[in-house]
């Protein structure tokens, strides 16, 4: 792709190898299962807060994949103050995952953080050709969001220990369809060497954009 402007208006003036992708962490959890995800999504997100503070050190940046409630509206900062002010389950999460002010998002009306979003356009100004995936749930907005990144050939890491679904064996067998399918590193946060994965990426060209299957992206 021939960029008319390098750094989308120096709305995305990063450029990193590497990008880690939080996936529905901004969440009130105000649904059924709430209850049940919470219970392994509060130990998730202490294990995000240190993945989070090693990205920064690596120079890695953070983007935000968040669901928008259902009610299409685009306003970031409303559903995080949402969730720290009306008293929902969710609050401990937020409180912990609360984006800082640097950190780009992307608000996604399904459960792939690339369909019908931006998230293409801003990982490719941002030159990116791996990915890091944590949050929630890992059976379906997290697989199918690394689903989509593997069919446009982005290299994957999904920590073992940074997502969460309603059950462990939910969250197995998710992790294993992504290690066994999509080639994804899956070793716990705690084992990965960041700056070691960002110099891996240096001088391995992503595909051109032409080279991404094309059709219905979901």
């Amino acid at each position: 792709m021939n960029h008319k402007n390098e750094d989308l208006h120096g709305n995305a003036p990063d450029k990193a190898d590497v990008a880690m992708l939080l996936i529905d962490v901004i969440n009130d959890m105000e649904f059924p299962e709430g209850d049940q995800l919470l219970r392994y999504a509060l130990p998730m997100a202490r294990r995000i807060v240190d993945l989070k503070r090693a990205a920064r050190a690596a120079s890695i940046p953070v983007v935000y994949v968040n669901d928008n409630f259902g009610r299409w509206q685009s306003n970031f900062h409303n559903q995080v103050e949402h969730c720290l002010r009306d008293g929902v389950r969710g609050k401990p999460i937020v409180e912990l995952l609360s984006p800082d002010i640097d950190d780009y998002f992307v608000l996604k009306p399904k459960h792939s953080g690339f369909f019908s979003t931006s998230l293409d356009i801003l990982l490719d100004y941002l030159q990116v050709k791996s990915l890091i995936l944590a949050g929630m749930s890992a059976n379906i907005c997290v697989l199918f969001t690394a689903n989509d990144a593997y069919m446009r050939d982005f290299s994957l890491i999904v920590p073992s220990d940074c997502v969460a679904s309603n059950t462990e064996e939910e969250n197995r067998h998710a992790l294993d369809q992504m290690r066994k399918v999509l080639k994804a590193d899956t070793r716990p946060s705690t084992e990965l060497d960041l700056d070691s994965l960002t110099s891996a990426c240096r001088g391995t060209p992503r595909p051109r954009p032409e080279s991404v299957p094309t059709g219905r992206r979901d």
